[in-house]
C-alpha cells in the first residue's frame, strides 16, 4: 500500500522532510507543477505558506501540524522567507524530479464506476486514509451495486452477444434484430434476462477477491521504498484479475450455459450446475479457462496504456485550473480505454464463450483453443472472431451511464465524499 504521503516528522533529524513522498507523483512537466502549485496556493498570492500546505493535506485526509508543514516548506524554500514562490517551487522540482500530485491520483483513479460487464479492469487504488476510515468498502459496495444494476439493465444485449458468439456463422444471418426476435419467440420477454442472475451474483466474490489479491501482489512487487511503477501496477492488476477469475470461473461457465440454454432446459443456476456436474464432471466448469486468462493480458495492458495516454494528454492540453477533469472526461477516458481493451481481447473472449458452450451445442466437435481458432478462421475468416461485437459495443454506453448514476446515488446514501 502506498505509505503515508510522508513520514510524519523528520526521520533523520536533519530538519528536512522527505518531500519526494508528498509529491509522489508530480511529473516534471511545468504544466503539472504549475497546477500543483496553483492548487496549493489557496489565496492566489503567488506564494505557498505553511497554512496552505496544512489545508491542502487536510483535504486529502491527512492531518499535519503547522510545524511539519514548515519543515516541508523549508526543504523547498531557497530564500528563507518561509513561503515558497513559483520559482523556488519550479527549481525544487526540476532538481528533484518527482512524479504526480496526490490530487491527480485521486481524480484519475481508474474509476470504480465503469462496469461494462467484463470486470477485467485493474482494481482501484485506495489511499491509506480510505483504508483506515473504511471508505474503501463503501466504495466497493457502491461499485458492486452499480455493476449489478447496469448488468441487469443491459442483460438482453449481453445475452444476444453470447448467442451470436456461439451460434453466429456465415450461413445463419443472425443480426441484432433477428437475434432478438429469435430469443423472444423461443422464450418470451423473460428469457432476455437468462443468465443475468449468475452475472450479478458473481460481482461480489470477484470484486472482493480481486481487491484482496491486488493488495497482496502489490506488497510482493513493491520496490524497497514501497513504491509501485506503472509496470508493477499492471502486473499486480493482471495477476489479481487472473486470481479472481480463477476462483469464480465456474460461475462464468454457468452464465454462458444459461444464456445459450433453451427454455425449460435449466430451472435455475443450481439446477444448471447439478446437470453439468452429472453429465460432464468437474472439468466442464473450467472449459475455456486458458483463452480467458490469456485475454486478461491484452485487455488490461491496452486498457491501462490507453487510459494513461488519454490522462496525460488531458493534463497537458486541457487542464487549466485544477487536475479535476470532471465526470464526462473521466467517464469518456475510462470508456474509451476499456473499449480498446475489449477490441484487442475480443477474439479470445469469443473462443472462451464457444468453449464454455461447446457441450451444450449438440454435435459440435469438442475442440481445444487452437483448434477452434483454426476452424473459425478457415470457415468464416477473421470476421468470425468478432461475431457479437455489435451488441457488445451497443451496451457500453448504457452500461456506463447506468452504473455512473447508480454509483453516485449509492455514494450519497452511504455518505462517501
Amino acid at each position: 500500500s502506498h505509505q503515508k504521503i510522508f513520514k510524519a516528522g523528520d526521520i533523520n533529524q536533519d530538519g528536512q522532510l522527505d518531500f519526494e513522498e508528498f509529491m509522489q507523483y508530480l511529473k516534471d512537466h511545468e504544466k503539472k507543477m504549475k497546477l500543483a502549485f496553483k492548487s496549493l496556493d489557496k489565496n492566489n498570492d503567488g506564494k505557498i505558506e505553511a497554512s496552505e500546505v496544512v489545508q491542502s493535506l487536510k483535504i486529502l485526509g491527512i492531518n499535519i501540524s503547522e510545524k511539519q508543514a514548515e519543515k516541508i516548506l523549508q526543504s523547498i524554500d531557497a530564500d528563507g522567507t518561509m513561503t515558497v514562490d513559483w520559482n523556488e517551487w519550479r527549481d525544487h522540482f526540476m532538481f528533484n524530479p518527482a512524479t504526480d500530485i496526490e490530487e491527480i491520483i485521486r481524480y484519475w483513479k481508474h474509476s470504480t464506476v465503469l462496469d461494462i460487464g467484463d470486470s477485467l479492469t485493474v482494481p482501484d487504488e485506495f489511499t491509506e486514509e480510505e483504508k483506515k476510515t473504511g471508505q474503501w468498502w463503501k466504495q466497493l459496495l457502491a461499485g458492486g451495486v452499480a455493476g449489478a444494476v447496469s448488468r441487469t439493465g443491459t442483460a438482453p444485449l449481453d445475452r444476444l452477444k453470447v448467442m451470436m458468439q456461439v451460434h453466429g456463422s456465415k450461413s445463419n444471418k443472425m443480426n441484432i434484430a433477428s437475434g432478438f426476435k429469435q430469443m423472444l419467440k423461443e422464450g418470451g420477454v423473460r428469457s432476455l434476462w437468462r443468465g443475468n442472475g449468475v452475472n450479478v451474483v458473481k460481482i461480489a466474490p470477484e470484486t472482493a477477491i480481486k481487491f484482496w489479491a491486488y493488495e497482496q501482489y502489490k506488497k510482493i512487487l513493491a520496490k524497497e521504498d514501497g513504491k509501485l511503477g506503472t509496470v508493477e501496477r499492471f502486473i499486480s492488476g493482471s495477476l489479481a484479475g487472473a486470481t479472481a477469475q480463477t476462483s469464480i470461473y465456474p460461475m462464468e461457465v454457468l452464465k454462458t450455459r444459461l444464456a445459450v440454454g433453451k427454455t425449460g432446459q435449466y430451472s435455475g443456476m443450481f439446477d444448471c450446475a447439478k446437470k453439468i456436474l452429472k453429465r460432464e464432471g468437474v472439468k466442464a466448469f473450467y472449459k475455456g479457462y486458458i483463452p480467458n486468462i490469456l485475454g486478461i493480458i491484452p485487455y488490461a495492458g491496452i486498457d491501462l496504456a490507453v487510459y494513461e495516454l488519454l490522462k496525460t494528454t488531458w493534463l497537458e492540453h486541457y487542464a487549466s485550473s485544477s487536475a479535476n477533469p470532471g465526470v464526462f472526461v473521466l467517464l469518456g477516458c475510462g470508456t474509451a480505454s476499456s473499449t480498446c481493451g475489449q477490441l484487442a481481447s475480443y477474439p479470445l473472449a469469443l473462443i472462451r464463450t464457444r468453449m464454455q458452450a461447446q457441450a451444450s451445442v449438440e454435435g459440435a466437435p469438442q475442440l481445444n483453443m487452437v483448434g477452434l481458432f483454426q476452424r473459425i478462421i478457415a470457415t468464416e475468416g477473421i470476421r468470425g472472431l468478432y461475431r457479437g461485437i455489435a451488441p457488445n459495443f451497443m451496451k457500453v454506453l448504457p452500461a456506463v451511464s447506468i452504473s455512473y448514476v447508480v454509483y453516485e446515488k449509492m455514494k450519497q446514501n452511504l455518505g462517501i465524499a
